[in-house]
């Protein structure tokens, strides 16, 4: 049987901004937009998603690097599933800068840290773990 992996790490706090020049005006890009080449790295497969669009100020994009890529997935079906993921958390109708399973990794992860008030089992020193 062939396995076919995927990783990718999501950030949200960076400095980096686009905008859209239309005529004389800087713009926010639209909401989908993509930004892999000219900013990002040659040497990593990595991209830029501006999920959500603002009503006033600067949107600020998403950064993915995409660590293992062994699937048989194009890059471009890769950044549309990343899209649409932004917009599957619950009770919210719109696109939220991350998508739903990176948020609610982060939501277990404070909730877990705020609730178990006593250290990690013995069991897991020799592991990777991460709660």
């Amino acid at each position: 049987a062939v396995v076919s992996t995927q990783s990718t790490g999501v950030t949200k706090r960076i400095q980096q901004r686009f905008f859209l020049k239309q005529g004389p005006r800087l713009n926010n890009p639209p909401p989908g937009t993509i930004v892999d080449s000219t900013v990002t790295r040659d040497e990593l497969f990595d991209f830029f998603l501006v999920p959500q669009g603002v009503g006033q100020g600067t949107v600020t994009p998403t950064h993915y690097n995409v660590l293992e890529f062994s699937t048989t997935l194009k890059p471009d079906h890769l950044q549309q599933i990343a899209y649409k993921l932004c917009f599957m958390y619950y009770n919210w109708t719109g696109a939220i800068r991350v998508p739903a399973i990176c948020q609610y990794a982060h939501k277990l992860a404070f909730l877990v840290g705020q609730s178990l008030h006593r250290d990690p089992s013995p069991d897991l020193a020799d592991l990777l773990y991460y709660l």
